[in-house]
């Protein structure tokens, strides 16, 4: 963390455009409610979520270890409502602590094995209120959705504001099989004029029975697990697990 992709400025102008407010943020919204509380955005990225948190009156604090995003969150409009910290959760001050944490846009894929996952899940609850709750997606492993992440079936253009055209594509280079797979890909960012930054990543698909286990050896009980962003039971063909603890 952070993933190549997002720590060079020119790319990480473009994850708005890429990565637009949807059914997602509705459910990150709706279940921080309506009634003004602490919540942490860890791996907040560009601030689309936290701003708007911020914007219903929460008290808002967004972490991200990649200074490009942030300096893209800090001009957001509402961006001075959040207190906006580069870092890790584990670099937090104790206080004050949060009644909900959130973890939006696959970031919990970045942590690559089970020890760094449970060390990132022990520092938020221990900035937790008791009580509180993590949230968080990831893509589920057994939909493969990797699959598509070929040159053909990935490539997206986008218009952004300062960058004109920009065409993005993936590419896999490796997966590691096994109940965790562990996939190396590259992205593909072709700018006007044919400027092209190519980024490489690697995403670990934890499973729904790893997910779980984790969260249970952090210390985090009363776990819902969803398989889509209208919260329907998790299934075996779902593309998300998303557990929401307390």
């Amino acid at each position: 963390m952070p993933p190549d992709s997002y720590s060079l400025p020119q790319v990480a102008s473009l994850y708005d455009a890429l990565n637009p407010a949807a059914a997602d943020t509705t459910f990150y919204l709706d279940l921080a409610g309506s009634d003004p509380c602490r919540v942490l955005d860890i791996g907040c990225g560009t601030g689309l979520l936290t701003c708007a948190l911020a914007a219903r009156g929460h008290a808002v604090t967004g972490v991200d270890p990649a200074p490009a995003m942030l300096a893209v969150a800090r001009t957001r409009p509402g961006a001075e409502r959040v207190c906006w910290v580069e870092g890790v959760p584990a670099d937090l001050p104790d206080e004050p602590r949060f009644d909900l944490a959130v973890m939006t846009g696959h970031v919990f894929q970045v942590f690559l094995d089970e020890a760094e996952v449970l060390a990132v899940l022990k520092a938020v609850r221990r900035r937790l209120v008791p009580g509180g709750r993590i949230a968080f997606e990831t893509r589920n492993p057994l939909s493969r959705p990797w699959r598509s992440w070929t040159p053909h079936g990935s490539r997206r253009t986008v218009a952004v504001e300062g960058s004109g055209t920009v065409t993005v594509w993936h590419d896999v280079l490796a997966v590691e099989e096994g109940p965790a797979p562990l996939v190396n890909h590259q992205t593909h960012f072709v700018f006007p004029e044919s400027t092209t930054v190519v980024t490489s990543d690697r995403l670990r698909f934890f499973g729904r029975e790893a997910v779980e286990r984790l969260l249970l050896q952090a210390g985090f009980t009363d776990l819902a697990v969803y398989g889509d962003w209208d919260r329907r039971a998790f299934a075996r063909d779902a593309r998300e697990i998303i557990v929401v603890a307390a």
